[in-house]
């Protein structure tokens, strides 16, 4: 008859929750997994999967218990890991949208808006056709993947234990927020620079020809520009979103720092 202490049970468990913890947090947060096209039934099945393939790879976890403070602790802290490095990579998206944004308000299509299953609220159809776009580039370079190498590459750098990371990966996070402005506005420069000569050239033509209706000539100008301007555009966004990709990766390794 087989029997088991509770050392060994408190070892297993231990070497697989605390892993799990911090992988199904990622996935949660980090796109392209928090799709919502993606159900909690599959991300839960794909942490599982993720947790068992790098188990045998993982440094032994020692001197903790899991029923105890300490081992409610370690769980905390490997939920806040995961969490962190998917909002890092999450805040490279949300520059994307906030490029489509500011596109398409400036191209006259703010009233344009859809249902965004993503972020459960209405947004700008330009906003999405881009965080589309960008989703399918991240896909298309195996992103996700590199993703997973990374969470993997934490239990390394990052061992399970009682010490969060150190001040300087949270001011790492910190400082990959201003990537969402700095980002957004460099990925939409052109579209938008392009728009507001557009609208200076209607409004000069406003004063030199005052018997035009603005409101009616000016409207289906901006528009047909900004959507001419989007496409021709479209064939020089694929080296600034794989810039931001790196960077969102870096961002997420920028919690290996030492301790």
């Amino acid at each position: 008859m087989i029997q088991l202490t509770s050392a060994q049970l408190d070892a297993w468990i231990m070497a697989f929750l605390y892993p799990a913890t911090r992988i199904l947090s990622l996935l949660t947060v980090a796109p392209p997994f928090n799709n919502p096209a993606l159900s909690t039934r599959i991300r839960l099945i794909l942490g599982i999967a993720i947790t068992v393939a790098i188990m045998p790879t993982l440094p032994p976890i020692r001197g903790i218990q899991p029923a105890t403070f300490t081992g409610l602790l370690v769980l905390a802290e490997q939920m806040l890991i995961g969490f962190s490095m998917g909002f890092a990579l999450r805040l490279i998206f949300a520059a994307i949208d906030m490029a489509g944004f500011m596109i398409g308000n400036q191209a006259g299509l703010g009233f344009a808006t859809a249902y965004d299953p993503q972020n459960t609220a209405q947004t700008q159809v330009t906003s999405e056709f881009l965080g589309i776009l960008a989703l399918l580039l991240f896909l298309a370079i195996d992103g996700h993947l590199m993703v997973i190498a990374t969470i993997a590459n934490s239990f390394t750098v990052l061992p399970i234990g009682i010490a969060l990371p150190a001040a300087g990966s949270w001011k790492n996070l910190v400082s990959a927020g201003s990537i969402v402005f700095s980002s957004g506005i460099f990925l939409a420069l052109p579209i938008v620079v392009t728009l507001l000569i557009g609208n200076v050239a209607v409004a000069i033509l406003g004063r030199v020809a005052p018997q035009l209706n603005l409101m009616a000539i000016g409207f289906p100008i901006t528009i047909v520009l900004g959507f001419t301007t989007l496409l021709l555009g479209m064939s020089y966004l694929d080296s600034p979103l794989r810039q931001l990709f790196e960077y969102g990766l870096l961002s997420m390794n920028g919690f290996f720092v030492a301790r």
